[in-house]
């Protein structure tokens, strides 16, 4: 079986010792870092870095024939963005202090601890993988058309927000570090963690779990697995499902409601790439990325003590919002019609006509639940529809109920106590009435019947109100 080569560069390890560069491999393999150039010779160095991409560079200090302190500062000029980490025997602030201002990304003294070494050479892929990732992420975001719409079929999108996030999701694709998706619920944050699967092109599976009500000795049991004999009735050993999204993707959907217990867990896996499954001490690799997902505001958890700020902080190193439906009506029309013939073909039905008003209802409609509701709601009409025009009375109880102005508020939202501005004079209250009357008539396009489901009055009253603003007018 092939091990995989990580990280996708290699580790350049420059030393005229050879025992002294096989320390230092064995001390990086017991990290994952196992590709590397060996150079000896130090007048070797440049050549190597002319024909060869490196991640970082190992650089001894003192060497025969060219010494790192020569070395160092024409790496710098000639290679600015290859990190080089200086290892010498010198314990000495003045030697460290002038090879920092030389440009040294780090500075270790011999003999390096393992720990020391592995947490520097991480730290300066991590660095690596950021500029990568930022110049693809300037690339794509700056570019008007998508490379791979296909990846995105799923969904039914025409709102210039989606096709942004799209274009988010192009660039950090390819990227190992985890991705944070928020939103509220049934904004389809499982079709956008599908697509960042099908994008990042790993050879592993897509493998969704909801952490939400699981406590911690389930959720280690579900992730991690657990060993013969963990627990009673544990008569064979099982592998979790960290294990069955091996190079692929793992996605945790609700990780908000992860208790504090098991977030400890996942943080160690985000960070060392390893697990302990269950009555096991032996801890395992993983090379699964995560991709988490939640509809509570984490800001609101952190402050309380609910979720940990390293977690979140690690979690959201590339973050993606799905604005609710409410924000991108543009979208209704293109839903409309797909989950019309998709409810019409699960059902065996003859896809309906719409009324033209059915559109302007929707519109009109706050969507709580978005666009999983858009669906529900369609998918009822449609079993109920017999011939002829679909018919709007299965739509007219959503308008017509009262939602909470703070549950349709969400990130990016106005607040209940925002949705109205006011100036320095405030309008009477039959100017209010007025204004408010004229506003709901410009929602529902002239539309007595949806104005007033709107307003949340018969549409007599509502005929009254206009028949007095136009006398008065």
């Amino acid at each position: 079986m092939n091990t995989a080569m990580y990280p996708a560069l290699p580790i350049l390890i420059v030393d005229d010792e050879s025992h002294t560069i096989d320390s230092f491999e064995i001390a990086l393999r017991s990290g994952r870092i196992n590709h590397f150039i060996r150079c000896q010779d130090s007048r070797d160095l440049m050549s190597i870095l002319s024909g060869h991409e490196v991640e970082a560079v190992l650089l001894d200090l003192k060497m025969p024939n060219i010494s790192g302190d020569e070395l160092l500062p024409v790496i710098v000029t000639d290679f600015p963005g290859v990190p080089v980490i200086v290892i010498t025997g010198a314990d000495d602030v003045e030697t460290a202090v002038k090879c920092m201002k030389a440009g040294a990304f780090d500075y270790m003294v011999k003999p390096v601890e393992r720990s020391r070494l592995l947490a520097g050479v991480k730290r300066a892929i991590e660095i690596r993988d950021l500029q990568r990732e930022n110049r693809r992420l300037k690339a794509q975001v700056l570019s008007p058309e998508l490379a791979h719409p296909e990846a995105f079929s799923e969904i039914i999108s025409t709102s210039s927000a989606m096709k942004s996030i799209f274009r988010y999701i192009e660039a950090i694709a390819a990227s190992s570090q985890p991705v944070l998706i928020t939103g509220e619920t049934g904004t389809g944050k499982e079709l956008i963690a599908r697509a960042v699967h099908k994008l990042s092109n790993r050879k592993g599976e897509f493998v969704a779990v909801n952490v939400a009500g699981l406590d911690d000795n389930v959720f280690t049991d579900t992730l991690f697995g657990h060993k013969k004999g963990a627990f009673t009735g544990a008569d064979q050993p099982r592998s979790g499902l960290t294990e069955k999204a091996s190079e692929g993707t793992l996605f945790l959907d609700e990780i908000g409601d992860l208790t504090v217990a098991s977030q400890v867990k996942l943080l160690r896996l985000l960070q060392e790439n390893e697990f302990l499954p269950l009555g096991s001490d032996v801890t395992k690799r993983s090379t699964a990325r995560a991709v988490v997902a939640t509809n509570l505001d984490l800001q609101e958890h952190l402050a309380s003590g609910k979720f940990r700020k390293d977690l979140f902080y690690r979690l959201r190193t590339h973050h993606i919002h799905i604005p609710p439906l409410r924000e991108r009506r543009e979208d209704l029309p293109l839903l409309l019609d797909y989950f019309l013939e998709q409810s019409s073909e699960n059902l065996g039905k003859k896809t309906p006509t719409c009324p033209k008003e059915l559109l302007i209802m929707l519109q009109a409609y706050s969507f709580p639940g978005n666009i999983r509701e858009l669906q529900a709601m369609i998918f009822d009409a449609v079993s109920s529809h017999r011939s002829g025009i679909l018919s709007m009375e299965t739509f007219k109880p959503y308008l017509a109920q009262r939602q909470p102005m703070e549950n349709v508020a969400g990130e990016g939202s106005p607040s209940s106590s925002s949705m109205v501005s006011f100036h320095d004079q405030l309008p009477t209250l039959r100017e209010s009435e007025d204004l408010l009357v004229n506003e709901a008539m410009r929602r529902a396009e002239n539309n007595q019947s949806i104005a007033a489901l709107t307003l949340g009055i018969s549409r007599q009253a509502l005929n009254k109100r206009l028949s007095k603003m136009n006398q008065v007018g």
